[in-house]
């Protein structure tokens, strides 16, 4: 296991010709953005990924039209399957609950925790991250340019490994971040998570921490320091 991890990859860089059969479990949750909906899913679901994949969305009780454009776009794409969040639960943030209902939900043994506002920069999406779920990768932090398309990861060989960045960074979940590619990867801002669907659990918990004053310092140190390498 890596104290550090591996050298930030581009898609491009390791692209080849071979089959890989890596099946997908695609996540998200939504609470009232049924305009991105219509806008973003489609590029989930218009993915040219042979091997097969499912979209999952759970819907956090939206007041406003994302049930209908749901239904709309589920009877268009068979691969797309929709739950919703229950009554909110107070041991747990609205965020990782719903994920978690996903996870329970998901079938295949790759799951890709994302959000509507940042859709695939193509319909190759799938099928160069599939090059990157190789033996001894457990998660995979994908970094999107939005003015390129490229898209860079960082591969782990544990959850552990890619504790500082998830900690960090969900501690404070917003919108589409806007930062240059390099800063967001300093800051370890990524746009999505890939990760074995056994450790799944093991990944939302990390949702959880309580990560504030001296710690939340360091955590940013940290993530600077193995940026630079």
């Amino acid at each position: 296991m890596h104290e550090v991890p591996k050298k930030l990859c581009n898609f491009a860089a390791v692209m080849n010709s071979s089959d890989n059969n890596t099946a997908f479990s695609v996540i998200m949750t939504v609470c009232d953005e049924a305009r991105k909906l219509e806008e973003n899913l489609p590029q989930f679901l218009e993915q040219d990924y042979a091997t097969g994949y499912e979209v999952i969305v759970v819907d956090e009780s939206s007041t406003d039209d994302t049930v209908d454009v749901l239904k709309l776009q589920k009877a268009k794409y068979p691969h797309l399957y929709t739950t919703f969040l229950p009554k909110p639960n107070r041991l747990v943030t609205r965020q990782r609950l719903a994920l978690t209902i996903g996870v329970k939900a998901a079938k295949n043994e790759w799951l890709i925790f994302t959000n509507i506002q940042t859709p695939p920069p193509s319909d190759q999406w799938l099928k160069e991250l599939a090059e990157f779920t190789v033996e001894g990768t457990t998660l995979l932090l994908g970094y999107i340019n939005r003015k390129t398309g490229d898209v860079r990861l960082q591969q782990f060989d544990s959850v552990g490994d890619a504790s500082l960045y998830i900690s960090k960074t969900e501690r404070k979940r917003g919108g589409a971040a806007t930062d240059g590619k390099l800063l967001r990867y300093l800051r370890g801002k990524y746009d999505f998570v890939a990760v074995r669907r056994e450790h799944g659990h093991e990944t939302l918990r990390l949702y959880e921490r309580d990560v504030r004053g001296l710690r939340l310092l360091g955590y940013r140190i940290g993530i600077f320091i193995r940026g630079l390498k």
